[in-house]
C-alpha cells in the first residue's frame, strides 16, 4: 500500500508539474482580487515534526473579527506553484473579508508549506500528516475552533484535499477543490466511496487540461456534489480567483451549520 501511494503520489507530482508549465505559458493568470480589507493576516514559521523542517504557516481572519478566537477553520492546501508566503499577494485575506461581508458565516484560513509532494509522504517527509495533526495544534494555539474544519485546495492541493478527506472520513465538514490534479485510476478515484457524507464542491475550467478527469471524478463520487461549477477558464489563478467567492460561501455555510 505504501509503495502504491508513493507511485500514485509521483504520478500526481508529474501531472502537477506538467500543468504548472502549461499555466505559465498562458497570459492572464493574475488573480481578480476584491477591494475588501484584510483582517489579521500572518505568515509565521513553525517547526513541523512531520515534515522534519521549519515551514511557513499562513493564517487569515476576516476584518472585524480581531484575532479570530473561536472561529472555525478552513485548511488551505496549495498547488504546485503558489506557497503560503504568496497568499497575501493573491488576496486570500481580502476574499475572506469579502465573503463574510456578503453574508457567509465567519471563519479563518490556515495553511502551511507542503512543498511539491502532492500532499503524500516521501521518506520521512509527510505533509498530509502535517495538515491532519500539526496545523490543527498550531490553530489551537491561536485560539481557533478546530472542532469545525473544512478543506480547500487547487490543482495539486485540490487532489491533496480530496485525498485527505478520504483518508480520514468525516474529519472535514466540507471539501472545496479547484481543478484537482486527479486522474482515473489514482487513489482519489479508488477511494471515492470514502467521501460519502462529506459535502464536496468541484470547480474546473472547461479549457483546463484536467477538465475531463474532474468530470469523470464527479461521476464516481458516492453523492452529488454540494457546490461547484464548470465554466470557461484555464488552469490558472485568473480562473481560480473567480471561483473563490462561491467556494468561500460554500465553506462558510458548512462551517456555520455546526
Amino acid at each position: 500500500m505504501r509503495r502504491r501511494t508513493m507511485l500514485v503520489g509521483a504520478g500526481v507530482i508529474a501531472l502537477a508539474a506538467a500543468i504548472s508549465g502549461y499555466r505559465h505559458r498562458l497570459p492572464g493568470f493574475d488573480p481578480v482580487i476584491p477591494a475588501a480589507p484584510t483582517g489579521d493576516e500572518r505568515v509565521e514559521q513553525r517547526r513541523s515534526i512531520m515534515r522534519g523542517k521549519t515551514v511557513d504557516f499562513y493564517t487569515a481572519v476576516p476584518a472585524g473579527y480581531g484575532d479570530g478566537k473561536g472561529l472555525p477553520v478552513c485548511l488551505v492546501l496549495h498547488g504546485g506553484t503558489a506557497r503560503p508566503a504568496d497568499f497575501p499577494r493573491l488576496g486570500f485575506g481580502r476574499f475572506l473579508t469579502d465573503a463574510v461581508r456578503r453574508g457567509a458565516p465567519p471563519f479563518v484560513l490556515a495553511g502551511a508549506d507542503g512543498d511539491r509532494l502532492a500532499w503524500h509522504p516521501a521518506g520521512g517527509d509527510d505533509p498530509q500528516r502535517m495538515v491532519h495533526e500539526e496545523i490543527p495544534l498550531w490553530c489551537v494555539q491561536r485560539g481557533f475552533d478546530v472542532s469545525r474544519r473544512a478543506l480547500w485546495g487547487w490543482s495539486m492541493g485540490g487532489y491533496g484535499a480530496l485525498s485527505l478527506a478520504e483518508a480520514f472520513p468525516a474529519w472535514a465538514s466540507a471539501v472545496a477543490a479547484f481543478s484537482p490534479a486527479v486522474q482515473p485510476g489514482d487513489d482519489v478515484f479508488g477511494a471515492a466511496g470514502q467521501l460519502r457524507g462529506s459535502p464536496v464542491g468541484l470547480w474546473c475550467g472547461r479549457q483546463d487540461p484536467l477538465f475531463g478527469n474532474v468530470t469523470a471524478l464527479q461521476k464516481v463520487l458516492p453523492e452529488p456534489i454540494a457546490a461547484g461549477s464548470y465554466t470557461d477558464g484555464r488552469h490558472n489563478m485568473d480562473y481560480w480567483s473567480r471561483q473563490i467567492p462561491a467556494a468561500f460561501d460554500f465553506v462558510g455555510r458548512r462551517l456555520g451549520r455546526l
